[in-house]
């Protein structure tokens, strides 16, 4: 277990260092992230060594929430002074990225032609 996660800190800690370096405009987790799922396909050995402490962690995902709920409660204060702009600032952010997901959705489907338009147009519904 020890080894797995020195494993994936090691991932973390490797796309923090390259994040930084090379002013790329992704967290450094995120780097890491996708630099530890290319390991994994590049080597599925990596994978399957892994797999039993990640599918761990994942059962237990919902613990990660706890610094951020102490953090709300230790924030009260400001929440409370600024409440409506950072809630209606979540729904409008909200709303834009489903609107987002929407539009990319749509404007892959069209250039894929994907089969469930060909089925609306078969139907005559489009």
């Amino acid at each position: 277990m020890i080894q797995t996660l020195a494993i994936i800190l090691g991932f973390q800690l490797t796309g923090e260092v390259l994040s930084r370096a090379l002013s790329l405009p992704l967290p450094g987790p995120v780097t890491g992230l996708v630099l530890l799922v290319l390991a994994c396909i590049l080597r599925p050995a990596l994978a399957e060594a892994i797999r039993p402490v990640t599918q761990g962690l994942l059962a237990h995902l919902s613990l990660f929430f706890v610094p951020a709920g102490v953090g709300i409660v230790a924030h009260w204060d400001l929440l409370r002074d600024q409440g409506l702009g950072l809630a209606v600032a979540l729904m409008g952010s909200t709303l834009l990225a489903i609107a987002a997901g929407a539009w990319a959705f749509t404007a892959v489907a069209r250039l894929t032609g994907s089969e469930e338009r060909e089925a609306l147009r078969d139907q005559g519904r489009e």
